[in-house]
């Protein structure tokens, strides 16, 4: 996660302004909210017992004496974790859009692991940023749908019959703990939104036709490895995207359930007909 220059921060999720002055656009990964998501249950409900378990004594008399301080405290540790992963990973973007265009970025020992492994994954398919690089931290459009969203790198690789070069766009991913061959349903999803994508943002903020992408990929970052992983993107994970996009913009459409009607029987006090009859 990055911070795109037309990134804007709502009530619903990210959206981005259209430079040319249409509608707001929601954003890939907030449309994707919509997915539910298994993992995130059990791995919060792990996060609490562990904190339990580390300090079983200090946890039970804070039970007795500071309850509602405890409980408040166990209830955001999921939250705190997860939003350090995601600081941590627009640190690890912003190195890599760095070490890409040949930008100084200030110390960070934290982000530092996962540059590395990204310099060691460069230097392993020995690109060359000037030729094999077509674009970083790129905004696409998609104004007939309705969405947006910014891609990490689209560059060319020699992975085609006989080591031709193909196109391919590639989305970073990072974490302390999880194995390097991880892959996250909606992951696909995201890809096949910004392959479809008809349109990118260029610097002075017009726009132009997005190339066409010929295959997509996670590049996993671990702090001592990683792992390139070539996930689908066609027709069929284009079509579950659309699906997340039009729940999302049902579900951010949809009125407050405080405003519902509450249904009374006609005879009942304080129902329209009732009143009306009086």
């Amino acid at each position: 996660m990055t911070d795109p220059k037309h990134a804007i921060a709502t009530d619903r999720g990210r959206y981005y302004r259209d430079p040319a002055g249409g509608p707001d656009l929601i954003s890939v990964t907030n449309a994707l909210g919509a997915i539910h998501k298994p993992a995130l249950v059990p791995w919060a409900s792990g996060l609490v017992a562990d904190a339990v378990v580390a300090d079983p004594i200090s946890t039970a008399r804070r039970a007795r004496t500071e309850p509602a301080a405890l409980r408040k405290e166990l209830a955001g540790l999921p939250r705190g974790v997860s939003d350090h992963a995601k600081d941590l990973g627009t640190r690890v973007h912003h190195r890599a859009h760095a070490i890409v265009i040949g930008a100084p970025y200030p110390a960070d020992p934290e982000v530092e692991p996962y540059a590395i492994q990204l310099a060691q994954w460069f230097r392993l398919w020995r690109i060359d940023f000037e030729t094999h690089v077509l674009a970083v931290e790129t905004t696409v459009l998609n104004r007939r749908r309705g969405y947006a969203g910014t891609g990490d790198v689209w560059l060319w690789l020699p992975t085609g019959p006989d080591g031709t070069w193909q196109l391919w766009l590639i989305d970073y991913k990072t974490s302390a703990r999880k194995p390097a061959t991880t892959v996250y349903d909606e992951q696909p999803l995201q890809l096949a939104a910004l392959r479809h994508a008809p349109e990118w943002l260029l610097p002075d903020d017009s726009s132009e036709p997005a190339p066409r992408v010929h295959r997509t990929a996670l590049l996993n970052l671990r702090p001592r490895s990683h792992r390139l992983i070539e996930v689908p993107s066609g027709p069929e994970q284009y079509r579950g995207f659309l699906g997340a996009l039009a729940t999302s913009r049902y579900l951010h459409a949809a009125p407050a359930a405080s405003s519902l009607p509450t249904i009374l029987p006609p005879w009942a006090p304080g129902s329209p007909t009732t009143r009306k009859a009086a």
